[in-house]
């Protein structure tokens, strides 16, 4: 069965930079699109970013848009996040979703596979 790992999370500081890695096994990882999405206590998970399987067509949440770049490397099963110029409020557990689809889908429920979370903390 399809498993997602992410690691990369950790705490930095305001202006910083993270790179979140996200690897699939159980599946082949180029049929299925991939997003990050993120959630605070208490909040619902929320969309950041998707990317489908050929690599060429992205999305991103307005919040995160030309701080944040989302890309894959079919030949090692892994999507990661380049998070920079971090911002207090993206403090939050970080998702890595996965599904067949063609599309990018900012909803989580389109997403059937998701990883455990990891933890970011931005510092003001």
């Amino acid at each position: 069965q399809v498993q997602l790992v992410e690691s990369g999370g950790g705490l930095v500081q305001a202006g910083g930079s993270l790179r979140l890695s996200c690897e699939l096994s159980g599946g082949t990882f180029w049929l299925y699109t991939m997003a990050w999405f993120r959630q605070l206590p208490g909040k619902e998970r929320e969309f950041v970013a998707g990317i489908v399987r050929t690599g060429d067509e992205t999305e991103y949440a307005e919040s995160v848009k030309g701080r944040f770049t989302i890309s894959r490397d079919n030949a090692k099963n892994t999507v990661a996040l380049q998070m920079n110029s971090l911002k207090s409020e993206d403090t939050a557990v970080y998702y890595c979703a996965a599904d067949r689809t063609l599309n990018v889908h900012t909803f989580t429920d389109e997403y059937a596979h998701w990883g455990q979370g990891t933890q970011v903390t931005v510092s003001s």
